[in-house]
């Protein structure tokens, strides 16, 4: 099973709240970290742009990777928002069964 870290950055706290919240009702991530303030500058249509962004921390497996993309563009106020998929080499294996109990089971891959 391979674990990870979401990196996303969001607009504000309230919007931050409402993914992480969305997230974890649909089992999809088993936690989520909201890191109330970054100044991020980065160019956009060929502007130069420093705003304040709010960066969450979501974890959860490579498994579910796609389902919760398709709920983060969903839910989320940007055309294009940073999504990244940061995998885990090792890790506390208690952590990660915990991660296992909170979140969607996992698909078998197996034929049957």
């Amino acid at each position: 099973m391979q674990y990870g870290f979401v990196y996303v950055t969001a607009p504000h706290i309230e919007e931050a709240k409402t993914i992480a919240r969305i997230c974890l009702d649909q089992k999809l991530v088993a936690c989520v970290n909201i890191f109330p303030s970054v100044l991020s500058c980065y160019e956009w249509q060929r502007e130069y742009k420093e705003e304040e962004e709010v960066i969450l921390i979501l974890k959860t497996r490579q498994d579910l990777f796609e389902s919760l993309c398709k709920t983060l563009k969903e839910n989320h106020s940007y055309t294009c928002p940073c999504v990244v998929f940061i995998p885990l080499s090792k890790g506390y294996l208690p952590f990660f069964s915990w991660m296992d109990s909170q979140l969607k089971p996992a698909i078998s891959t197996k034929s049957m």
